[in-house]
């Protein structure tokens, strides 16, 4: 007899929640909208509908009730969460210069790149206004940093790219930058809002940070050793696109004259020669010690729940850090 199969604790978590999830759903349609010019909500809603997992908005939903908050505020920054995010992809497409993502077909494919640009500028002026509403400087504050450092974080990446001296360090405040940043924030601001003490406003970002940085660490370790279209995109787009992630440049540390020629190569051409460059990483082991490096990371993010009040949802959120690195299995 066959078993179910087990209900991801993301899904858990969105059912648990699924009344505010409703209403976060609700307010970002209603903020995405615009009589003036269709194309925003048409392009929104491609992305929006593309089968996302809502995680970020999902932490400050949790993170607001499992603080004991009654009010309605943390609906609103849940959709400022989603808004940011979205319009972070949106921009991204089109430095990338991507074709797919979620399976399908991005919205500077589908309209253009002016679109997606555009778009997402009016995604983030709808996050601050839905900021604003909720008469908080200092969620205003958190959210408006998280939303430069994501940006930085993206330019430092750029920079980065292809330049084989980018070092472990480099690499960590990109993630830190372009992921984690809008995590530890969306963690954050549940708490803030709820008005709870200082030590478990700073274990909900603790949680926030260090889930997002497991979550880009396994992304990067997918992009060489997942299977594609569970991804959303084409295994060796990281190298394709010259980015040095961990992988990499734990093997550029190890590598021999021949092999660094390789890797100057490949990232500057920047197509072809997957194998080559899966072999080598499995020759020195770096896919395994980016996986482990993943899980140091969800270990962070549990220990800091233990500092927040016993409650179902806690347990949820440390479901979610295992499932996080569980796609690097």
């Amino acid at each position: 007899m066959n078993r179910p199969e087990p209900i991801p604790p993301h899904e858990r978590l969105a059912a648990a929640l699924s009344d505010d999830m409703a209403a976060v759903d609700a307010l970002i349609r209603d903020r995405m909208a615009s009589e003036a010019a269709p194309r925003i909500p048409q392009v929104t809603e491609h992305l929006l509908g593309g089968g996302g997992k809502r995680v970020r908005p999902l932490l400050t939903v949790a993170a607001a009730r499992l603080c004991g908050y009654e009010g309605d505020h943390h609906l609103r920054l849940a959709a400022t969460v989603e808004f940011i995010h979205t319009a972070t992809l949106l921009h991204d497409d089109v430095v990338d210069e991507s074709k797919q993502r979620r399976g399908r077909p991005t919205a500077n494919l589908l309209w253009d790149n002016q679109s997606s640009v555009l778009v997402g500028d009016y995604l983030f002026a709808r996050s601050f206004q839905l900021m604003v509403e909720t008469g908080s400087l200092r969620v205003l504050d958190i959210l408006a940093n998280a939303a430069a450092t994501i940006a930085e974080g993206e330019v430092l990446q750029l920079s980065a790219a292809r330049d084989l001296s980018t070092t472990e360090d480099t690499y960590l405040r990109i993630v830190r930058g372009k992921t984690a940043a809008l995590f530890e924030a969306a963690a954050q601001v549940g708490g803030v809002i709820a008005g709870v003490e200082e030590d478990r406003v700073a274990a909900l970002a603790e949680y926030g940070d260090a889930i997002g940085v497991a979550f880009q660490i396994v992304d990067d370790w997918l992009d060489y050793g997942g299977a594609g279209d569970g991804i959303g995109k084409n295994l060796g787009d990281d190298l394709r696109e010259g980015k040095l992630t961990l992988p990499v440049i734990r093997a550029l540390a190890r590598a021999d004259e021949g092999e660094r020629a390789f890797w100057k190569g490949a990232l500057e051409r920047g197509e072809g020669e997957f194998a080559q460059a899966r072999a080598i990483l499995d020759r020195h082991g770096t896919l395994e010690e980016t996986r482990a490096e993943a899980l140091a990371w969800r270990d962070r993010a549990v220990a800091a729940l233990e500092r927040l009040p016993d409650h179902p949802l806690r347990g949820m959120l440390a479901d979610l850090a295992d499932y996080v690195v569980a796609r690097a299995s």
